[in-house]
């Protein structure tokens, strides 16, 4: 009788650690660890971190459901935005160009400011996705009243410019959050 209820606890713990190990694609993952109000992340191997005043993340209303729009900014003119159409909390949202309506949207800027002639500045934008298919993804691991936290990953290409890809990796965000 000890032996059965030795075994039956065995095999209820390694069950429950199972189950606690586990982690699904649809739960949005790990957080990540960016310090709070910035989005981090690796630019064709180069750090990137954003600035906490200039980086936040909205849940807007829409008739269709809700959207989450991601904008996050450093001192070097440099962006990431992120627009996520159906919106449901925590899960992990693709950038497919092969979905045929409400393509969700990543994009890094590169702004190149003159001061000796601002009008002379210029922007360059990669933009994900770019071609029909899947190119990465957006994961969304925690989100309360005020704020969001998750990862992402993403190549992304040049459209308007010189046609380069990026490469986007490493992402993180914990950001203040607003909703609409």
């Amino acid at each position: 009788m000890r032996k059965l209820k030795q075994s039956i606890l065995s095999v209820t713990i390694i069950t429950v650690m199972m189950f606690l190990s586990c982690s699904s694609s649809d739960d949005g993952g790990n957080g990540g660890d960016a310090p709070t109000g910035t989005l981090v992340a690796k630019v064709d191997g180069a750090s990137y971190q954003s600035m906490e005043i200039s980086s936040s993340a909205t849940i807007a209303s829409t008739p269709t459901g809700q959207s989450l729009l991601i904008v996050a900014s450093n001192s070097d003119g440099n962006a990431f935005s992120f627009t996520i159409f159906g919106y449901d909390g925590v899960g992990t949202y693709d950038f497919d160009g092969s979905v045929l309506s409400a393509v969700n949207v990543g994009s890094y800027t590169e702004t190149a400011v003159n001061l000796s002639n601002p009008a002379n500045s210029t922007t360059e934008i990669w933009q994900a996705p770019y071609e029909n298919s899947y190119v990465g993804s957006l994961s969304v691991s925690e989100e309360t009243d005020t704020h969001l936290k998750g990862t992402f990953e993403f190549t992304c290409k040049n459209l308007n410019g010189d046609q380069s890809v990026k490469t986007i990796s490493d992402g993180e965000f914990n950001l203040g959050i607003q909703n609409n």
